[in-house]
């Protein structure tokens, strides 16, 4: 017959351990939660591990205990517990209550004492019983019948000591381990020992005498005068320290068994704590029904239009108010694939769905619903919107008061999320079980589309989704109102959706024939360089295969080995940087790859992103994908073309105005980073430099490098340039060592001087880091948030990321949000003066008008007063303009 098995945890050991192995994670109402997500972590694992039938966890009580009686300076010095762990003591035993797992606390006595009182106890009744701490004083508990679980690296690394482990780890049993601990002392318990007696000493001693009482009968055969005189001048300490170490087994409780036994939990109570905490992947270990049963009822009523009259029966009611709608798909492109039909709701009022036919059928369908879309007194609200405004742009239906999008609420409150889709939102909101698109199709080669799909399940569908966008839209403003970002949504993000919808429907010509000649020209360079580089190989190999490059590099040509991987030798760009000069191979393997990457890029990987009616490319401009607040785009990313090499750039001679009645005008912010720096820091030096129109670079090249302003040389300039702009992304001397190859001695000094000469500067990156750290997020100017979890941190790495991001975000947020005024108003004033020409590029700092030519000088002068003008700083902004009949030809 097996013997009963009991697991008794350490509360505060594990939980503290939890706390500092886990980065700060918190919940969307600001509870940190790492602690208990640890410890819950550890605690599944050890049921799963061990299935006992019995679980206690025992937490110190506050208060002082009977060794402070005994020594005052008892655990003295050791630093308070954070507030952040404090808070997750109750959350933990609540959680605890809730899995009918017994806990205890008991006054005077330790969570330490507890746990050797129930481990003696139950190891006399013949039970298997396993101690889980991360305190090795417990090892002085272990016996026949006690295993005792350290904690190693991480959360769920454990190392067991049974009695024959112990006596492999330190040649000691337990009852000799207390003694150890005795000559050693605790730092972190502040128990003295014997001055200078470390393990190795004190395991030396007690192999010899057994323990310390033995020690001091036999003290006059101690070896080694100082360490005798240490023992012996320490008598007491070393006694007292014994007792301090010493875990009691006797404390005063009133133990019944069945007071621990493990039971079932409480699964819909728990289930409820869990989705409060955000623990996903403790929700997912519960069967689906129980989560089912737990989540919120949606109301799907709806009803399914048959009839052009029944829509315009409906819409004709419609004339102020909110308006939710959303349309289905069959495919990914809203600006091709067939429209099957529209799901909208008016007000609270029950949910309405009506499928279209053919294109005759659906725009007049959509003609329809134009009324509605083009009053600005009736509010629009939906999720991923500018997707639902490309339709309508696809049928020449203007859309006015683009009230609210949950997609991009939901971004502004955590800008860090991987992903806004309703079923996130949804279950994180509200606890509402709902399918997406992925569920009700299917993904694979079982996916279906949706016109496999019947009437009614689309419309339940559609409707299902019209009632959380509205339930989002309350709970979403309500928290944007709170974070004091009201501003920010309705007069920056909601009117910037429609200029992004619409800069995506005009699209970018591309010069196909141009493209093709591009094509062939780096097919050529790249043939002449793999020659080339096979010649000074000394033979053939496959140049993009890291194996085969590394084996001639450092094998066949014997070049420094710099770094090694799991499968062989690094041959990274970093690497081949490091390798230059060595041999005249590394530069062209170099320049082979940057060809390739141009080619395979934005050759290759642009043309089947062409429209093949247009000759353009819509890219897709997304405004909930950087946590800067920066918009980013996609296929094609148009933000990426490079511009720092001559052959990158001329990638951009493919991008051309549509046709010969339009140009391409330019308009790139200056600096713009720079002055946002010299306004938030309010630094006296940076401010007058700007307002006198100084070469920055070269004012600062200047005072880093301690030279007459006429003594600046081009790279003393180049290098100053680095430093303006890294000290912009909280750079560190490793950071700008790096990008200029200088030793971090010389790249400090850069530093340290420029601090030294922008003093404000410095005080602004200071005082933001500890902005961050106080409230847990920076702000922009215009207050978009942005939270940091990281710059709390235990990891110095992760930490340091978390204060450059501090220092940056408020400046490259500020400038993020600041191009997107510009955008909005230049949309505005391109469409009030009913011009030709269109906005139809945003990339970074810059915007590119596809210019009538007999609007050229208009649009110029509309853009430098709408830019220079978009915000007041306490610098200028400038712009710089330039015209040209490609995207190449405007720098």
């Amino acid at each position: 017959m097996k013997n009963r098995k009991v697991v008794l945890i350490d509360g505060n050991s594990l939980l503290h351990r939890a706390y500092h192995a886990l980065p700060p994670l918190k919940n969307k109402e600001g509870l940190f939660t790492n602690g208990v997500y640890g410890f819950m972590t550890m605690l599944y694992k050890i049921l799963d591990d061990y299935k006992p039938e019995y679980v206690s966890v025992a937490f110190d009580k506050k208060g002082p205990t009977f060794r402070h009686e005994e020594y005052k300076e008892y655990k003295a010095g050791r630093k308070k517990t954070p507030d952040d762990l404090k808070m997750q003591f109750p959350m933990l035993k609540d959680i605890l209550d809730r899995m009918n797992i017994h806990w205890i606390e008991f006054a005077g006595y330790e969570a330490d004492d507890i746990v050797g009182t129930f481990s003696k106890h139950c190891s006399t009744k013949n039970m298997d019983v396993i101690v889980v701490t991360g305190d090795k004083d417990y090892l002085q508990l272990v016996d026949k019948n006690i295993k005792v679980l350290i904690t190693k690296k991480g959360m769920t690394n454990l190392e067991e000591y049974d009695e024959q482990a112990m006596f492999d780890r330190y040649s000691l049993t337990p009852d000799e381990f207390v003694d150890l601990k005795g000559l050693m002392g605790d730092k972190s318990d502040n128990i003295p020992g014997v001055p200078g007696v470390g393990e190795k000493t004190g395991i030396k001693l007690l192999k010899k005498y057994n323990s310390i009482e033995n020690i001091y009968e036999n003290i006059d055969e101690i070896s080694g005068k100082k360490l005798k005189e240490r023992l012996i001048e320490n008598r007491n300490q070393a006694f007292m320290s014994k007792m301090l170490a010493k875990i009691v087994t006797n404390v005063p409780l009133d133990i019944d068994l069945e007071d621990i036994k493990k039971e079932e939990p409480n699964q819909s109570e728990l289930l409820e704590l869990y989705t409060q905490f955000e623990f996903k992947s403790f929700i997912d270990k519960f069967d689906k029904e129980i989560i089912q049963d737990s989540k919120e009822k949606i109301d799907t009523e709806v009803e399914i239009l048959d009839s052009k009259d029944e829509l315009y029966k409906i819409v004709n009611g419609i004339d102020k108010g909110n308006f939710i709608f959303k349309f289905i798909v069959n495919g990914e492109n809203n600006l091709k694939d067939k429209i099957l039909g529209v799901g909208f709701k008016y007000n609270d009022d029950k949910s309405y769905y009506i499928s279209f036919g053919d294109e005759k059928d659906t725009k007049e369908k959509l003609n329809i619903l134009s009324s509605v879309f083009q009053n600005d007194k009736i509010a629009k609200i939906g999720h991923d919107i500018k997707e639902d405004i490309l339709i309508l742009f696809r049928y020449g239906i203007d859309i006015y008061n683009v009230f609210f999008d949950s997609l991009v609420a939901g971004y502004l409150l955590q800008a860090s999320q991987k992903e806004y889709s309703l079923k996130t939102l949804a279950d994180e909101y509200f606890n509402i079980s709902m399918q997406n698109e992925e569920d009700l199709l299917g993904k694979g080669r079982n996916k279906k589309s949706f016109d496999e799909i019947s009437i009614d399940t689309i419309a339940d569908f559609i409707a299902t989704k019209l009632n959380i966008i509205n339930k989002l839209k309350k709970v979403l403003l309500e928290k944007i109102e709170e974070y004091d970002m009201k501003d920010l949504l309705e007069n920056i993000e909601m009117p910037l959706i429609k200029v992004l919808a619409d800069m995506q429907y005009q699209g970018f010509k591309i010069d196909i024939e141009k493209l093709k000649e591009l094509g062939l020209e780096f097919e050529n360079q790249i043939n002449n360089l793999t020659e080339e580089i096979y010649d000074l190989s000394g033979e053939e190999f496959n140049i993009n295969s890291p194996k085969q490059l590394g084996v001639i590099l450092f094998e066949k040509l014997e070049l420094p080995v710099i770094k090694k991987t799991k499968t062989g030798y690094s041959t990274n760009a970093e690497v081949l940087d490091k390798l230059l000069g060595k041999h005249d191979v590394i530069e062209k393997i170099l320049q082979y790859r940057q060809i390739v990457k141009l080619k395979s890029t934005y050759i290759d990987g642009l043309i089947p992103l062409i429209n093949k009616d247009t000759n353009k490319v819509h890219s897709s401009f997304n405004q909930t994908i950087t946590t800067t607040g920066r918009i980013s785009s996609t296929n094609p990313n148009l933000q990426n073309i490079p511009i720092k090499t001559e052959e990158g750039r001329k990638i951009r001679k493919v991008f051309v105005s549509k046709d010969k009645e339009h140009k391409l005008v330019d308009a790139d912010y200056s600096q713009i980073e720079l002055r946002v720096l010299a306004h938030i820091s309010g630094d006296p030096k940076l401010i007058e430099a700007f307002e006198n129109k100084d070469d920055i670079h070269a004012k600062t090249a200047s005072e880093v490098f301690e030279v007459e302003r006429k003594d600046v040389t081009s790279l003393m300039r180049s290098r100053a340039k680095a430093v303006n702009f890294g000290i912009v992304y909280g750079i560190s001397d490793y950071g700008l060592s790096r990008d200029l190859n200088i030793s971090r001695k010389e790249s400090k000094k850069y530093i340290d001087n420029y601090l030294k000469n922008y003093s404000l500067v410095k005080n602004y990156m200071e005082d933001i880091v500890n902005i961050a750290k106080k409230d847990g997020y920076v702000k922009t100017l215009l207050n978009r948030r942005r939270f940091i979890p990281e710059i709390k941190s235990r990891n110095y790495n992760v930490r340091s990321f978390g204060e450059r991001t501090a220092m940056n975000t408020p400046i490259q947020g500020t400038a993020a949000d600041i191009i997107k005024i510009a955008m909005i108003n230049v949309y505005r004033e391109l469409k009030n003066r009913d011009l030709k020409s269109k906005l139809i590029l945003q990339i970074h700092d810059e915007l590119i008008i596809e210019t009538h030519i007999d609007e050229i000088e208009e649009v110029k002068s509309l853009l430098k007063e709408l830019m220079e003008n978009a915000i007041k700083l306490n610098v200028p902004l400038t712009v710089d303009m330039n015209v040209g009949n490609s995207w190449y030809g405007t720098k």
